[in-house]
């Protein structure tokens, strides 16, 4: 299970995810869709008002500090917008699919 995996530094000269091997990550990993040529993936989440919506924020950045890998973000009011790639790599890694994991099952957690 991804959620159970940490990211690991990734350096630069390894190979981006991509074809049978992205869709099989993609797979593992609900609502999140590829962006800019499956270099990169996103994920958009909706609350109930702006505070709920920069609470979440601050336990994907706990999660993120924890993995040493970090989700571009974007706050719209209520709505987060999380996009994450590699860029040591310009592209998807494994750390990517670990971390959008990571943050589903904080999600889900929050939401039961």
């Amino acid at each position: 299970m991804l959620s159970d995996k940490h990211c690991v530094p990734c350096e630069g000269g390894a190979k981006p995810l991509s074809g049978d091997k992205l869709d099989e990550y993609l797979k593992q990993v609900k609502d999140w869709e590829t962006l800019d040529s499956s270099r990169k993936i996103t994920k958009h989440f909706e609350f109930k008002d702006f505070k709920e919506a920069m609470d979440f924020i601050g336990k994907v950045a706990d999660i993120a500090e924890s993995e040493g890998h970090h989700p571009d973000i974007h706050i719209f009011y209520n709505k987060v917008q999380l996009v994450l790639w590699t860029h040591a790599i310009n592209g998807l890694s494994e750390n990517d699919f670990i971390l959008a994991s990571k943050i589903d099952v904080a999600t889900i957690l929050k939401n039961q």
